[in-house]
């Protein structure tokens, strides 16, 4: 198939630290070119449900980043179908005079058979291999376990000897697509809020770092997968921990999103991201900072 390249810029809110962009802007860049390649190869959302009975969903999102981008960097994001079902989208900005690449991302789709839509002619047999009866069939969910409504969620998520932080947000609408499930971007959303909670909770909060040591998180890996729907007005049980330290330099955070349905806790969703810590001022700015035993530590919880 043809690529499709658009041009696009980042959002204003995705610049919280001088200029920079954060990871979850990238993938929200990556979703529109996604959603751009569609309509360019004569499939536009809105079309798909309102004459085919099909949602659009993006089940998994992995990006690369391996530069910078800044609020008034204009991006070429380039999409190709090379590998059946998946989509390979690249971005790149120009700087000083030649094109750098700032991100490079894999996305499955689910094309899903909405029970809401009035119509559901046959799509065309190019996208054939996205349809899908409900997201649990679009991905390979990783099971599920009884649940035990005499015991807190909490205990039956997280070993009690775990640091792991435990957070429960509700599916409001605003998270949702097609009256009914969370959509992708509201797991972007929640891996990087619920980071965010985890150094506050081990007393390393952004803010802290920022104040004492000019240090900002910075991401570069990232991955978001949807293993089956989470439906609007559940509890989504978020746990979310420290996976591994790379070299005092890097440490990788891996969550987990679960829902209580018909006396199971099924996980929903998985999100890893690699961070680092850049400095954000003075001569050293945009440097990646060593973490140091004592922060190590901290991440990793072994410090309590």
């Amino acid at each position: 198939m043809t690529p499709t390249v658009v041009a696009g810029r980042p959002r204003f809110e995705g610049a919280n630290i001088r200029t920079w962009i954060g990871f979850k802007h990238f993938m929200y860049l990556v979703e529109e070119a996604v959603l751009q390649w569609l309509r360019d190869h004569g499939h536009p959302p809105g079309q798909l449900f309102h004459r085919h009975g099909l949602g659009v969903e993006i089940v998994d999102c992995s990006v690369q980043l391996p530069a910078v981008l800044d609020i008034d960097d204009e991006v070429d994001a380039q999409v190709d179908r090379e590998r059946g079902d998946r989509l390979d989208v690249t971005l790149r900005v120009r700087r000083d005079g030649r094109d750098v690449t700032v991100a490079r991302a894999s996305v499955r789709l689910a094309l899903v058979r909405e029970r809401t839509a009035e119509e559901s002619t046959p799509v065309a047999p190019d996208l054939a291999p996205w349809v899908v009866d409900d997201l649990g069939g679009a991905a390979d969910a990783p099971g599920s376990r009884p649940y035990d409504p005499r015991r807190p969620v909490r205990d039956q998520l997280v070993d009690p000897d775990s640091p792991a932080l435990y957070w429960p947000w509700r599916a409001r609408y605003f998270y949702c697509h097609y009256s009914d499930r969370v959509q992708h971007s509201a797991y972007v959303r929640c891996v990087e809020a619920a980071v965010d909670r985890l150094l506050e909770a081990r007393g390393i909060s952004v803010g802290r770092l920022l104040a004492e040591r000019a240090w900002i998180p910075v991401v570069s890996r990232a991955r978001v997968r949807i293993h089956q729907a989470a439906y609007m007005e559940e509890t989504v049980h978020t746990v979310v921990d420290v996976d591994s330290v790379l070299r005092e330099q890097l440490f990788e955070v891996r969550l987990t999103c679960h829902v209580v349905r018909d006396d199971r806790l099924l996980t929903v969703a998985e999100g890893r991201v690699l961070h680092g810590y850049a400095i954000s001022r003075g001569d050293r700015a945009g440097e990646v900072a060593r973490l140091g035993p004592d922060i190590v530590a901290t991440l990793t919880g072994s410090a309590r």
